[in-house]
């Protein structure tokens, strides 16, 4: 992790509807590095989303700058995928053919690198099922898959197991740590779980309430795999909530 995969400087972002204005976003400071992984949480409305659509090239309605690298994000890209909490499959498509999108499998590379996501997703065997036949967890892991094929150089998740039962989302956040092992992946993942926040992450950023700013960041310096239960999990557990409980919202509004 030597150079910055993302930098956001002097970052403000103001809703404009008719003579009202709304400022959500107040000088965001960061850089990510090269193979981070950044839990992002605060409360409802505090621009988490926005956030990551900045970054992701979907709204460049901000001052402020944002770079990929070196290069100012000024539109989408494949340098830049994007898992939202809903999984977004095509249903008429097969699990295979939404994780290849408009890319042929007939074509040698393209097939190779589907397979290896499918196992890396661990999918086998579901590759020419459908999404209604898909649980939650499986259908969001396709849609990881699809995030991949392009191979992004920073992958941005959106409360991505929001919607998923206990047990499936625990099991969600290993095959996410699984996949940002073997790949290294940059990922910004935005969450309104604490436990989650510091289960994956190297560092966790906590924004104030509206307007966000970065109220503190984080650095979660525990080894992998990770034990929920362990004193260490717990104090940096603990860190986290004392930064949310000092906040305009309670920490009633957080999973704890």
């Amino acid at each position: 992790m030597s150079s910055a995969a993302l930098t956001i400087r002097q970052l403000n972002k103001t809703f404009r509807s008719n003579e009202t204005a709304t400022h959500v976003l107040d000088n965001i400071e960061m850089s990510v590095q090269e193979g981070e992984f950044i839990s992002i949480i605060g409360p409802s409305g505090c621009g988490k989303s926005t956030l990551l659509k900045i970054v992701a090239g979907l709204d460049l309605e901000y001052t402020g700058t944002v770079l990929l690298g070196d290069r100012r994000v000024e539109r989408p890209s494949k340098e830049k995928g994007f898992i939202f909490q809903e999984h977004r499959l095509f249903p008429w498509l097969t699990v295979e053919r939404n994780i290849a999108g408009e890319q042929s499998l007939k074509k040698p590379e393209v097939r190779r690198k589907v397979d290896e996501l499918i196992s890396l997703v661990k999918l086998q065997g579901f590759e020419r099922s459908y999404p209604k036949q898909l649980s939650g967890g499986m259908s969001q892991r396709v849609a990881i898959a699809r995030a991949l094929l392009r191979s992004p150089e920073v992958l941005l998740l959106d409360e991505p197991f929001g919607a998923l039962d206990a047990f499936t989302r625990s099991h969600m956040q290993e095959v996410l740590l699984d996949i940002w092992r073997h790949n290294r992946t940059t990922m910004l993942f935005v969450t309104h779980d604490i436990d989650e926040a510091v289960f994956l992450a190297n560092r966790v950023v906590v924004l104030d309430a509206r307007p966000g700013r970065i109220k503190t960041i984080i650095p979660i310096d525990l080894p992998h795999p990770r034990k929920r239960t362990g004193s260490s999990f717990q104090e940096l557990r603990k860190a986290v909530l004392h930064a949310l409980e000092k906040l305009e919202e309670t920490k009633d509004s957080y999973e704890i």
